[in-house]
């Protein structure tokens, strides 16, 4: 609104909703349950009507205090009227305009017709009701900026007509850059171009224009475009003008009042085809958007990522979208910050060029810097214009292109840190990573025929993850299928899939991924660099700094401060801290492959190697350490001669604050780097990292993870003739088979163990491997063997004072003890074991041997004291984290409550355990635990549940080779159906 050439400042986003409607309908009642849904959006307080009876109280306070009269908003019901008589209102006057250039063309008044037209369109001064919100009021401004661009083509079509082809060029290519799918407004261009003697110039207007359809819609251009392209083609005699004599003698209706011109820029790129997803950004950018004084300072966004992940695209989609907010222009620029061909550019060529955007004659712009932001920043007073800076290399760049006016808006990119702009502007920093894997698929469906990736839909995934999520790589792959129809999408995967020849794949035409992240690259210091190179050598998911530290040869502090700049660059990204407070980090995939590249070409095998072979020993030490300080010392495990990385003992300390928390963050990595030794051959180092983290595998019940570094070492060991290391893997491997229910699988194992143990007289292999095949013939019965081979095994423990493993075989004793009725004996092997294992402290060990005790209780009737020594495994066992401990002690807590009579308490505790069995594919504790619930539910009177749990339990037992457990299933299943059974010999553990 404004009034003798000022502006009204209408405050409140309801005021300014309900005067929209009353100026869209001008002359006409708005009912006031139109407003409402208008302004509350189907959500209206109770006291809506009262609070749009307040806004035009409101309004017509303002009007009246600018000298419009009470007069101007009038109640007439259902609702008010705005009264037009006396007032301009632009909408009334431009449909008026219109009437009569329709009018004038048709009785051939072209040029009267023109002017019409052109006075019509001088009445926007940007995006109608811009800054106003609500549906209706939204969809009326769509149709007005719809009737907007019609009359730019009916006005152009005239001035054609009127021989102006060559002033039309500039106006022209605007509108197409800003409409690029409009296709009389290209058709208009073209013919304006060759008109002009632009011949070629029209032509690519022409092809420019196929591919925009073809890559947003799918299709190719209309019959008349087409048609002017081959008229153009053949240079037709049709397309030469015939100026339109001007009907002088017509009366001119009465001319409308002249419109002082504003320039309003419209600087924008083309919107972003196939733009996907970032919802959660652009509200964040959205959040720009609210009303500022001239006083304040500009609101500004700033939005970073790594090269190729969509930074311009972002702003440009952003900046479109909110166009309409910025009813004084749009201004943009590509500063060049990180480009390959060009220097970064000047802020005096940049005032430039916006100065003769915003309509100053290239004569009268000042050539001083100062001078031109002077002016500049004059020029944007009382304006409400945004301003977007791509490709941003430095805040000094920048700092001369920033308003002074709070009305105004500046977007920026770039994939530096720029912590000024936050610390000294107060930016609202966009952060942008990769896309989810969902919206990376989806935008490949938006840039090749959607019904190529829906009929391949896993390899679609998988093509989204070898171009690492990122959007310049999938718009790069999808334009290569969607360039080439006969390919299909598992053809473009096999061709990424090889890592060597991934990024040439990507890097193809004028968008190159490498390309770009050689421009981050170059910045970089030589360490910087190096340690970025290096980095690339471990294959491992993620990292803390200690491992940079290892790879250079550094203190911490040093590698923490070239990872941290790695990171401002975007050439790292930080995923958080783990559960040890170490901050951590990642490369993506497509980083990863350049900086192998550059390590390649840059540095020596020999240096690399070393920078690899300190990372590993570096891991082998931290987890030597925290194997120790769980187990109370270097108890049961073997180690081979891999010398040791010397890592700093405070960060030693800090790290293993709780080891398991260690060894839990780095699992992935111990995984990658124990495959990634062996298939090195460094066969030492493979089995003896792989043996000390068996322990975390073990707690957390990671068997998948647990067999594949023990099979990758056992490989490595056994081609290097390596006896120590392959008697170890393959113990190991057979106690994981045996706990996980292919019990004659790892016996197997474990007899080749030992084996090689005795060959060798290696005490400690023999120990290990005897105490599993122990374990093995007491889970299938064969008790007496079971001690014979218990008996050796603590006897072989003593003597290497490997004090866990002697507590665990006399627990292992006492549990048989229990099996053949020396329940006396039992209670005292078992107290053995926890006072040989209680010196290491509250370990897992520790746990087991109080629990065997517990046990042994439990077959004397000492419920009491059985129930103590439970609560205290409980206690350990939760605070470590041991799934499977917590199951076993659930268990023996139910199977006690059953004995003292509390059935309620029992079916708790067996249902707890149960869940945790099922859950960690304890197949033998899963087992045992139907048994139980199967006589519980018996005792308490429900044959049915009782006969589907014994049959449950049958089925897993029989699975996992439990041998007495199921005896006593099958026992209980065939007495409950009234057979008779042979007794069956009693289960302890």
């Amino acid at each position: 609104m404004a009034t003798g050439g000022r502006r009204i400042t209408v405050g409140g986003a309801r005021q300014r909703t309900i005067l929209a409607l009353l100026l869209l309908a001008a002359g006409r009642i708005v009912s006031v349950d139109t407003m409402v849904e208008a302004v509350w959006q189907g959500e209206p307080p109770a006291t809506a009507r009262t609070q749009v009876a307040i806004c035009i109280a409101a309004l017509r306070k303002t009007f009246k205090a600018e000298g419009f009269g009470e007069e101007l908003i009038s109640t007439a019901h259902p609702g008010y009227q705005l009264d037009p008589a006396g007032h301009q209102v632009d909408l009334l006057l431009a449909t008026e305009l219109v009437r009569q250039a329709e009018q004038l063309a048709e009785q051939g008044g072209t040029a009267a017709a023109a002017e019409r037209y052109e006075q019509a369109l001088r009445l926007w001064r940007g995006p109608v009701l811009a800054g106003v919100t609500g549906r209706r009021v939204e969809e009326e401004a769509e149709r007005l900026e719809e009737w907007r661009l019609v009359l730019h083509d009916e006005a152009i079509a005239l001035q054609l007509a009127l021989g102006n082809h060559q002033e039309l060029i500039g106006r022209l290519t605007a509108l197409v850059r800003e409409h690029p799918l409009r296709e009389r407004t290209r058709h208009s261009l073209m013919l304006a171009q060759y008109r002009a003697g632009r011949r070629a110039e029209a032509l690519e207007t022409f092809r420019d224009g196929r591919q925009v359809l073809i890559d947003e819609l799918g299709i190719d251009p209309g019959p008349a475009l087409h048609d002017l392209h081959e008229a153009v083609l053949r240079d037709d005699a049709a397309l030469t003008l015939e100026v339109a004599q001007v009907a002088e003698e017509l009366p001119e209706p009465t001319p409308a009042a002249p419109v002082e011109l504003r320039v309003t820029p419209s600087d924008l790129p083309p919107n972003v085809p196939a733009f996907t997803g970032r919802s959660e950004e652009i509200a964040r950018l959205d959040t720009l958007l609210t009303d500022r004084r001239d006083d304040e300072a500009p609101a500004i966004g700033f939005v970073t990522g790594v090269a190729g992940v969509g930074k311009t695209g972002l702003a440009v989609h952003w900046a479109h979208r909110a166009a309409r907010h910025f009813p004084d222009g749009r201004l943009f620029v590509d500063l060049c910050g990180h480009d390959e061909a060009n220097e970064p550019v000047a802020a005096a060529e940049v005032l430039s060029r916006f100065l003769r955007s915003l309509g100053v004659p290239a004569e009268q712009i000042p050539p001083g810097l100062e001078e031109r932001v002077s002016l500049y920043r004059s020029m944007l007073v009382d304006r409400r214009l945004l301003v977007v800076l791509d490709n941003v290399r430095s805040v000094a760049q920048i700092r001369p292109l920033l308003p002074a006016n709070g009305r105004c808006c500046v977007v920026v990119t770039s994939r530096d840190p720029m912590e000024q702009l936050m610390l000294r502007y107060g930016a609202v920093r966009v952060q942008l990573a990769v896309l989810p894997p969902a919206q990376a698929v989806e935008l490949l469906a938006r840039i090749v025929p959607a019904e190529r990736i829906a009929a391949d839909p896993e390899q679609s995934t998988r093509l989204a993850e070898l171009c690492d999520h990122l959007p310049l790589a999938l718009r790069i792959a999808g334009a290569r299928l969607a360039s080439k129809p006969h390919w299909t999408v598992r053809h473009l995967v096999g061709r990424l899939a090889d890592e060597r020849r991934r990024l040439d794949e990507l890097s193809q035409g004028e968008s190159q991924v490498r390309a770009g992240f050689a421009l981050s690259y170059r910045y970089l210091s030589f360490d910087e660099a190096r340690l970025y190179r290096r980095l690339a050598l471990l294959p491992v998911p993620d990292f803390a700094v200690w491992v940079g530290a290892a790879l250079l040869d550094c203190d911490q502090f040093e590698a923490e401060r070239l990872i941290e700049h790695l990171v401002d660059v975007q050439l790292l990204e930080a995923v958080g801290s783990d559960a040890t407070g170490q901050l951590r980090y990642r490369l993506q995939n497509l980083l990863r492959l350049f900086a192998r590249e550059r390590a390649v070409a840059e540095e020596a095998e020999e240096e690399l190697a070393a920078a690899r072979d300190r990372a590993f020993r570096a891991w082998l030490t931290i987890a030597d350490q925290a194997h120790d300080r769980e187990m109370g010392g270097p108890y049961s495990v073997l180690h081979g001669d891999s010398p040791r990385y010397p890592v700093d003992p405070d960060l030693v300390d800090d790290l293993l604050g709780s080891p398991l928390d260690w060894f839990e963050a780095e699992r992935l990595s111990l995984v990658a780097v124990v495959d990634q030794a062996a298939g090195l051959g460094e066969h030492e180092l493979a089995w003896d990292l792989a043996g000390t983290a068996i322990m975390l595998f073990d707690v957390r019940n990671y068997a998948e993870d647990w067999e594949l570094c023990c099979q990758r070492a056992l490989k490595a060991c056994e081609d290097a003739g390596n006896a120590r290391g392959t008697s170890h893997m393959l113990t190991v491997l057979g106690a994981n088979r045996i706990r996980v229910g292919s019990i004659e699988e790892g016996m197997r194992f474990l007899e080749s163990a030992l084996e090689i143990g005795e060959r060798t007289d290696d005490l400690h292999c023999k120990a290990l491997s005897t105490n599993h095949l122990a374990r093995a013939d007491r889970l299938q019965g064969r008790l007496s063997l079971a001690a014979t081979r218990l008996r050796e095994a603590t006897e072989l423990y003593h003597r290497i004072g490997d004090r866990v493993g002697e507590a665990h075989t006399l627990g292992q004793l006492a549990l048989v003890a229990m099996a053949t009725g020396e329940k006396d004996e039992a209670v005292r092997l078992a107290t053995e074991a926890v006072q040989v294992v209680e010196v290491t402290g509250e370990t897992r060990t520790t746990a087991q041997a109080i629990y065997w005790l517990g046990r042994a209780h439990a077959a004397r009737g000492q419920h009491r004291e059985a129930a103590r020594a439970y609560e205290r495994v409980v206690r350990i066992v939760r605070a470590k984290g041991d799934l499977l401990g917590t199951a076993h002690v659930l268990l023996s807590q139910g199977e006690l409550a059953i004995a003292q009579g509390e059935p309620g308490r029992a079916r708790a505790n067996l249902v707890e355990a149960l869940d945790l069995a099922q859950r960690l594919g304890a197949s033998h504790a899963c087992g045992w635990v139907l048994l139980l619930l199967g006589g519980l539910e018996r005792g308490t009177g429900d044959p049915v549940a009782a006969r589907h749990r014994y049959e449950q339990a049958c089925e897993v037992l029989a699975r996992a080779d439990s041998l007495v457990l199921l005896k006593q299933a099958e026992q209980a299943l065939a007495e409950l159906n009234g057979a008779a059974a042979e007794p069956a010999p009693q289960h302890t553990a």
